[in-house]
């Protein structure tokens, strides 16, 4: 047995699992939910006139970085690099969410914040991993004892947990975390999440499967849940008239080893890699330029500061990290503020007007040595 992501050809909206409904959402071509099926019944269901599209679930898990002591000094230096410390706009009035480990509610750096929090878990609501924590802080984080965020002026955020307590989580988690939030009709999605292909063939692998078939099996799933995301996106843009689509952010993943050879560098992975999603790759700091961080995945939309992080720790306090996922909430930050910019001078902000600024304002003269594979149109700079 197991659980597949189902795409049904109902035309009544997002109308999320069975056993977590999330109310009526905006019209689209199909409602979502997720069953436990066998390998027979799943074959049935997918000759079934009223299934759109379906897709086992994968796992899902941070993109973690390599550990190496020379990613530089860390401190809040994105603020500056993406000019937010310079910008008159604050993302007032934009509404977010983030879909990571959760929250921590309780920490200063998210004082006046009002908070909706919702698990998609099973781990329940709060952050005891400390990588939400983090992003959140990035993007809409008041000052600790230096500023850390980059949009101050958010206060409407969802919180959408799609990562247990151990960083891992799965598809279906994630599936439904995009689901309420474009039924809740937010502004901004920053993810710093992303399947785990190797782990799927691995697990395979280990209850006796051939490595090629256990690969092949693997490709199939992940090429499944590739369209399943797609399809999610088409439906969001397609919810744009109503007020319900949102503008996507996630990192592009941290598998490449650029120190090791130069060209061994990684594609961006899911959900980065979907139709309409702004993927972000991660910076850092190299004497009075940028670099491409190491790890970073190639193919993305954007890049932004993802190395040496200072934000918020789960319990208290500040923590610096690094990784493409401390990127990604640097960018959707960013969009925030282009939002806010866009409004204030009479026009409507949609996803794809605030697309269209962050793309042409981005920057490619802080990098001596440029390559449109790893930086994509640039480092995003604030209005």
């Amino acid at each position: 047995m197991r659980t597949y992501v189902i795409l049904k050809a109902d035309g009544s909206g997002f109308s999320g699992d069975r056993s977590k409904g999330t109310g009526p959402g905006p019209p689209s071509s199909g409602s979502l939910v997720s069953e436990r099926l066998s390998e027979r019944d799943a074959a049935r269901l997918r000759s079934d006139d009223g299934i759109a599209l379906m897709c086992p679930s994968m796992e899902t898990a941070l993109p973690e970085p390599l550990a190496d002591p020379a990613y530089g000094v860390a401190g809040a230096w994105g603020i500056d690099a993406v000019g937010a410390g310079a910008s008159r706009f604050t993302g007032a009035g934009v509404r977010v969410a983030v879909l990571d480990t959760g929250i921590d509610a309780a920490h200063p750096a998210f004082t006046g914040v009002r908070l909706t929090e919702r698990d998609f878990s099973g781990h329940g609501n709060g952050d005891r991993n400390g990588h939400g924590t983090h992003c959140a802080g990035t993007v809409f984080g008041r000052d600790l004892e230096t500023r850390i965020g980059v949009a101050r002026g958010v206060l409407d955020v969802l919180i959408g947990k799609v990562l247990g307590d151990d960083g891992r989580g799965s598809s279906e988690m994630m599936f439904q975390g995009m689901q309420w939030a474009i039924s809740s009709k937010v502004s901004i999605v920053s993810m710093s999440v992303g399947l785990d292909f190797t782990r799927s063939v691995t697990a395979l692998t280990a209850d006796g499967w051939p490595i090629g078939l256990a690969t092949s099996t693997a490709l199939h799933s992940f090429r499944d849940n590739l369209r399943m995301f797609d399809a999610i996106m088409r439906m969001a843009s397609a919810a744009a008239a109503f007020g319900g689509a949102p503008l996507i952010f996630a990192a592009t993943g941290n598998s490449s080893r650029r120190s090791e050879r130069r060209e061994w560098r990684m594609a961006a992975s899911l959900p980065a890699a979907a139709d309409g999603v702004v993927s972000v790759a991660a910076a850092e700091q190299a004497g009075a330029g940028l670099k491409v961080a190491s790890f970073s995945n190639s193919l993305p939309t954007v890049i932004a500061p993802g190395v040496g992080i200072l934000s918020a720790r789960a319990g208290g306090g500040s923590v610096a990290k690094n990784g493409t996922s401390m990127a990604c909430p640097h960018a959707a930050g960013v969009a925030a503020l282009w939002w806010e910019a866009i409004r204030s001078e009479g026009r409507r902000a949609t996803p794809d007007a605030v697309r269209n600024r962050l793309l042409t304002a981005a920057v490619t003269t802080p990098f001596a040595d440029a390559d449109e594979n790893d930086i994509g149109q640039g480092l995003v700079v604030s209005p």
